[in-house]
């Protein structure tokens, strides 16, 4: 009977550490998941945005009938070229924050699971040297 119980303490305390060292696991896929769809999404979005501004500039260049059509070509490739920039840059900074979310994100995590681990270590210290001295 006593072998009974102690088996099933163990398989108790098994079953325990496998779910607490699963968790984290678990939690760090569930968030590259979902930051991998949110980068597919901004990039898709920023891919159609680029696609558009060189559209644009193909309609335009292929409008050009004169001399003052190219001037006013001309004019507006370097206006696109300084859009272009502005836009480059912001994706850049967008990007760049939701690398440094995610990476806040993942340390959240790591460091709930250090928490964890720690406290349960220590209660297990705790409890032992009660559970293994001797009554008197």
């Amino acid at each position: 009977m006593q072998d009974k119980n102690m088996q099933e303490k163990m398989m108790n305390a098994f079953t325990e550490q496998t779910k607490n060292m699963y968790n984290p696991m678990r939690k760090i896929n569930a968030l590259l998941v979902e930051n991998m769809e949110k980068m597919t999404d901004f990039q898709l979005e920023a891919l159609k945005a680029y696609s558009q501004m060189g559209l644009t500039q193909m309609k335009q260049a292929t409008a050009v009938k004169d001399a003052d059509g190219v001037r006013d070509y001309s004019a507006s490739q370097a206006e696109m070229m300084s859009s272009l920039s502005k836009k480059v840059l912001e994706d850049a900074k967008t990007m760049a924050d939701m690398s440094m979310e995610f990476k806040g994100e993942i340390e959240k995590i790591m460091e709930e699971s250090r928490a964890q681990a720690f406290s349960k270590t220590s209660e297990d210290k705790a409890a032992k040297p009660a559970a293994a001295k001797p009554a008197k």
